[in-house]
């Protein structure tokens, strides 16, 4: 059963309209209740309170398009339970987050929360064999896949501290893994990797620069496993196994730069690697003279890049693919070590 050119553009256009419609009555409700983001913690670099609750409206939209428009297709119950694989665990670290926005859960039971959604994702995955790379090792995949969910969360999660670099960021993602899911015939990737892109481009709206609402852990927990979950069930059509193994990675190079130079840099200073700090790709830009706004726009750049890379793969020849990833590669590390060098603040 598959899905038609313009279906999967009513999908991207429904979604973005009712998460364009659903973030300003979040807001108001966050206001109303006084759900706020509060820049009273060192590493927060607002300067007024910001609403919360804008992942409640992508949440809610992204649910509603999908299984709507799963009823309207007619999907088979075999469908709708591969779609719940991948919306259900969403939704719970979704509500996780929700209740961290609310009550600022500590890191521990988030991250034991995270890794049992984690292994249970890894349990349907390589028990319906949708691991879009597997090892040939049950066990490996698991591991693999448990990894890969838990540290994408997390990299979202993380790379959510300015005004649109998330959403934008994810925006960017979602397109890119939707050419490549419909190029595949992969069309229930798509269509949810179509959705996730018209409901973070809807969420923009309200959270570019100067952002009016922030989407929260909620939002970042559920798009980072929706994201997460999506690109290792991708099957790359690439002519190799390592260039098919770093097709999920460049979809999110940028947020795992992120992570991983916060991370390093924390070790290096002997402090958490879950305790915030101005030590984000964001913050070193605006360090360096850019303005919010700007910084956003130079993210989803380097985003578009990466994604730009993992869609011309399965387009080019065995060597050109290979001398593409070997590129991509080169500059991601150049960045790392520019980023890395930066000062800390």
């Amino acid at each position: 059963m598959g899905i038609s050119h313009l279906q999967y553009f009513f999908l991207f256009v429904a979604t973005f309209a009712l998460v364009g419609f659903l973030t300003p009555i979040a807001r108001r409700v966050a206001i109303s209740q006084k759900v706020y983001d509060v820049p009273t913690a060192a590493h927060k670099t607002h300067k007024e309170p910001v609403p919360y609750l804008g992942g409640v409206a992508i949440i809610i939209g992204v649910m509603v398009i999908a299984y709507g428009a799963a009823a309207i297709k007619g999907f088979t119950a075999h469908n709708i339970l591969l779609e719940s694989s991948v919306l259900i665990p969403a939704l719970i670290l979704g509500i996780v987050g929700l209740v961290d926005d609310i009550r600022n859960l500590r890191p521990a039971p988030r991250f034991v929360i995270q890794t049992a959604v984690g292994v249970f994702t890894a349990w349907i995955l390589v028990a319906s064999n949708t691991v879009g790379n597997p090892t040939g090792s049950k066990i490996v995949d698991s591991i693999i896949t448990v990894v890969w969910v838990v540290g994408i969360c997390n990299s979202i999660n993380f790379f959510d501290n300015l005004d649109g670099g998330a959403a934008g960021t994810v925006a960017v993602t979602s397109i890119a893994l939707f050419v490549l899911a419909f190029n595949g015939g992969q069309y229930l990737i798509a269509a949810l990797a179509v959705v996730t892109g018209g409901a973070t481009i809807g969420f923009l709206l309200w959270n570019k620069s100067p952002a009016r609402i922030y989407m929260g852990d909620a939002g970042a927990l559920f798009l980072g496993i929706l994201i997460a979950t999506l690109t290792i069930r991708l099957k790359p059509n690439a002519e190799t196994p390592w260039t098919s193994l770093a097709t999920p990675v460049l979809l999110l190079a940028v947020p795992i730069l992120d992570t991983s130079v916060a991370v390093i840099s924390r070790l290096r200073r002997g402090i958490s690697p879950f305790q915030g700090g101005h030590d984000h790709l964001s913050h070193r830009l605006i360090r360096g003279g850019l303005t919010r706004r700007t910084a956003a726009v130079t993210l989803w750049s380097l985003s578009a890049f990466f994604a730009a890379s993992s869609v011309a793969i399965p387009l080019t020849s065995k060597s050109v693919e290979q001398v593409i990833v070997g590129f991509a590669a080169l500059v991601w590390a150049v960045l790392f070590i520019k980023f890395i060098q930066s000062a800390d603040a």
